[in-house]
């Protein structure tokens, strides 16, 4: 194995393993967000509060995105990302409020 191809092999290794962290700090940051968000569903329930803002939801949509550019993400992906999210927010914050339970905390996201 030449030099190049072993240096190249390394640095190559040492992008994986900053990948495999960051992708392990997504994991837990979403579910600490989770748990807020199963927090937000029982009160809103409890409060006969509707399972969506579309104010806050657009505001949300908005910072991310400048949050994005600020970091140089496609503030596109950014936007579908978090669209993503808070559709499957309010999904399980409708079932809540039919069921008159909280939705299972390992789905539970706004």
């Amino acid at each position: 194995m030449s030099d190049a191809i072993r240096r190249a092999a390394e640095l190559l290794h040492g992008h994986r393993d900053s990948i495999d962290r960051l992708d392990a700090i997504l994991v837990f940051t979403l579910a600490e967000r989770f748990k807020h968000t199963q927090a937000v569903g029982r009160l809103k329930a409890e409060h006969g509060l509707p399972p969506s803002d579309p104010t806050r939801e657009a505001d949300q949509i908005a910072r991310l995105e400048r949050l994005a550019a600020e970091a140089n993400l496609d503030p596109a992906f950014a936007k579908k990302f978090l669209a993503f999210i808070i559709s499957e927010v309010i999904r399980h914050h409708e079932r809540h409020l039919e069921n008159g339970r909280p939705p299972n905390p390992t789905h539970e996201q706004e």
